[in-house]
């Protein structure tokens, strides 16, 4: 099986429906494996305090006209999910409340998608694992010990999992990346991992981290780096999504087998070339 590619729309859509139908459709053409994006219940996530502190944004003044304005309706989820079918990807949202997840359970995504501060919110953990649902579980901002905890959650749950290693900083200084934690997090949980990036780069970590055996990958992906949004600068742009799912899908060739054998066009070469004496 080949490695799974997730755009991560997130909140790069900035709240507009049209830019979200943009965003699915570069990653489709690109030939991405499914898109993802974001679902709170603002009101539970946050403290009233913090949402009634001021924040400037092309919403309003404060952080919860911010929140408010990056949501979609009901509505729009349902243009989504048709949208996505009719275009034949996959998708899904990471949750970042119980709500949220009960809400997308109607649309019986693909697979759910665990958001590294979500790691903490053990009801939230056990209610995913429950779905028995493949699950994607970002790392970041996390201990050995804490993973320790939500792998048993969903070993325990018999959920089917993949674990992909994150740095969550936006955007990533490569010499963060730290991608000798995927094999190490395959040996320590016994299962398979992935990467999910927030470099500002194109293709070098991410290709770093499949040769070390990544089996999925997630990039947030953008229309424009100077849009509005904290994500927009750890983005793709959708210009380059073609190259990047080109370069990717064409690493496993470039690995091989790893088994030393000559194949019929270097045996030509040698029968030209070789000495021996």
């Amino acid at each position: 099986m080949g490695i799974f590619i997730i755009a991560e729309i997130g909140i790069n859509h900035n709240g507009d429906l049209a830019i979200a139908k943009q965003l699915i459709d570069a990653a489709s053409d690109a030939g991405f494996d499914a898109v993802k994006f974001q679902k709170r219940t603002v009101e539970k996530v946050y403290t009233k305090e913090f949402l009634d502190s001021p924040r400037e944004s092309p919403w309003g003044s404060t952080q919860r006209d911010q929140k408010n304005g990056l949501e979609f309706s009901a509505s729009q989820y349902q243009e989504i999910d048709y949208y996505c079918k009719k275009k034949g990807i996959q998708w899904s949202a990471s949750a970042w409340d119980i709500d949220s997840q009960i809400f997308l359970q109607q649309f019986n995504c693909t697979f759910n998608k665990i958001a590294s501060p979500m790691l903490g919110h053990i009801p939230l953990l056990k209610l995913v694992a429950a779905e028995q649902k493949q699950t994607f579980i970002s790392t970041g901002m996390s201990t050995l010990e804490e993973l320790d905890e939500v792998v048993n959650i969903f070993k325990d749950a018999d959920c089917p999992f993949e674990l992909m290693h994150c740095n969550s900083t936006y955007p990533m200084s490569e010499s963060d990346a730290n991608l000798l934690c995927i094999p190490m997090l395959k040996e320590r949980y016994d299962c398979k991992v992935g990467y999910s990036g927030h470099e500002s780069s194109l293709i070098k970590v991410c290709a770093t981290a499949v040769a070390l055996g990544a089996t999925s990958l997630e990039r947030h992906i953008t229309l424009d780096r100077a849009m509005y949004g904290s994500d927009q600068a750890a983005s793709i742009e959708s210009a380059s999504l073609n190259s990047f799912v080109k370069s990717v899908r064409a690493i496993p060739e470039i690995l091989g087998s790893g088994r030393k054998i000559l194949s019929d066009t270097e045996l030509k070469t040698r029968n030209k070339l070789r000495v021996n004496v």
